[in-house]
């Protein structure tokens, strides 16, 4: 995606953000975004026994983190556990950085299983200052904490092949990464709020068959208060509010010949977003809105002679539907008049995106090694209707990103040591010309462009994740 396509569309902005709390965790929750904005690895806070392998999850087991996913799937725990998985992540172009400290544990019993985590995480603004001019910055413009805690609690049903678990998880943030970049020639930006997210899952192993199911429910809840210094100072509140139900029904199939297994999912997301902030690197105004997001996802893997090699493929059709509501009484250039609370603005969203991963490890006796690459393509046609000029345009947009990772797995009898990386390509950080000081209105008028042409500079975004395992046997 070009700069001058984005000064064409001037859609800048993550439509839906839905975080989840880990990357395995994130398969129930499908994000819905209209641009590359490079956000970092603001929510891994588990470790993933796959993170070196791209994260492929339809046919292959990830014990440590499956769990977290569908809780019911912690009764593939072999063994109890303490864990740390330490993060840091890095935006190219002194975009930004942060670091997550997490620590838990995770319990294998006869009958009942778990999981509990807490996390504290620093972010740091860009040290440029992004949009915030000259000078030494305040504390806290510079860096921002976030707190994490969850658990999860399941149990096996007799001797039966059935298990059920719920889990449930929250963050307490002041920065939610990616936002400041949203709104042009801002003087300061102070975020804070909440995402809550409860799961209730049930999990069947039969032998050669497996499948599962899991109800999701996450809450997204932030507050941005925004100032601006122009020839007067004023701060502006804008509602970030997303509620999401999500379902995943999964299952998988050990074929006959040696090694082979097959997966496969279909989830489904209903989101209403009862408030979405005036992004100011946005011409679309919008108040409300809902979404309908699938995802439809097939896996395959081979597992022999201690070597692992899988592929995934997922394709997401997703449609988003948001409006405008008059505050007062609106007369349209054909000499009708909209009532308060009319529609002003209707904008249609159509997405196709792809996911892709391949992976393979191999396992030594004390060493295990791991490569991957993901790769996501996103695609939507934006139709717009201005129901107060009597005017309707259509736009398409796309982009990829790629994400090659690799990890080694030390085993050192007393406690096994994880080190993983991944890098991720196609995204940016968008922002305005700072040669055009005039602000665009935050009143959400459709003509009203924002403060100069929009840009969008590339970035690239390297995550490092250590994790200790401490078997308690």
């Amino acid at each position: 995606m070009t700069a001058n396509r984005l000064r064409r569309l001037a859609v800048g902005t993550i439509l839906a953000a839905c975080p989840a709390f880990a990357g395995q965790a994130a398969a129930q929750l499908i994000p819905i975004r209209t641009v590359p904005v490079a956000t970092g690895d603001q929510f891994l806070t588990t470790p993933s026994a796959n993170f070196g392998m791209a994260g492929l999850t339809y046919a292959v087991d990830d014990s440590i983190a499956d769990g977290w996913s569908n809780p019911a799937k912690g009764a593939l725990l072999s063994e109890s556990s303490l864990l740390s998985a330490p993060v840091y992540y890095w935006i190219s172009d002194a975009s930004g950085r942060g670091f997550t400290l997490p620590v838990g544990g995770l319990i294998a019993g006869e009958k009942w299983f778990g999981g509990v985590t807490a996390a504290l995480q620093e972010i740091d603004n860009a040290a440029d200052g992004g949009f915030w001019a000259g000078g030494a910055g305040r504390l806290s413009d510079v860096s921002r904490r976030n707190l994490y805690a969850g658990g999860f609690v399941g149990r096996r049903l007799g001797s039966s092949a059935w298990s059920l678990g719920i889990g449930a998880r929250t963050a307490r943030l002041q920065a939610m990464d990616g936002v400041d970049l949203l709104y042009a020639g801002a003087d300061r930006i102070v975020q804070s709020g909440s995402i809550d997210d409860v799961r209730l899952g049930v999990y069947r192993d039969s032998g050669r068959d497996r499948a599962s199911a899991v109800l999701v429910r996450n809450s997204v809840s932030m507050t941005h208060d925004v100032t601006y210094v122009d020839r007067a100072t004023w701060t502006e509140t804008n509602l970030d509010r997303t509620r999401t139900w999500g379902v995943q029904l999964a299952w998988d199939r050990r074929l006959r010949a040696p090694g082979w297994r097959i997966g496969a999912s279909l989830t489904a997301n209903r989101k209403s977003h009862p408030k979405i902030p005036d992004y100011n690197i946005q011409n679309i105004p919008r108040d409300p809105g809902n979404s309908m997001a699938w995802e439809l996802g097939f896996g395959v893997a081979r597992s022999l002679d201690g070597t692992t090699a899988g592929l995934d493929v997922a394709l997401q059709p997703i449609r988003s539907d948001t409006w405008q509501e008059a505050e007062d009484p609106v007369e349209t250039t054909n000499g009708t008049t909209i009532p308060a609370g009319g529609r002003t603005i209707e904008n249609a969203f159509s997405f196709l995106n792809l996911r892709l991963r391949v992976g393979v490890a191999h396992e030594f006796e004390k060493l295990g090694v791991r490569l991957g690459l993901e790769g996501r393509s996103y695609g939507y046609t934006l139709g717009q209707t201005n129901n107060v000029e009597g005017d309707f345009r259509t736009q398409n947009e796309s982009w990829v990103e790629w994400t090659p990772a690799a990890a080694a797995i030390f085993r050192l009898g007393a406690a096994d040591l994880h080190y993983g990386f991944r890098l991720t390509t196609g995204t940016g950080r968008p922002g305005v010309n700072p040669n055009r000081p005039d602000r665009a209105s935050s009143g959400g008028e459709f003509i009203v462009a924002p403060q100069g042409p929009l840009t969008l500079v590339d970035t690239a975004v390297l995550t490092h994740q250590f994790w200790v395992r401490i078997p308690i046997r």
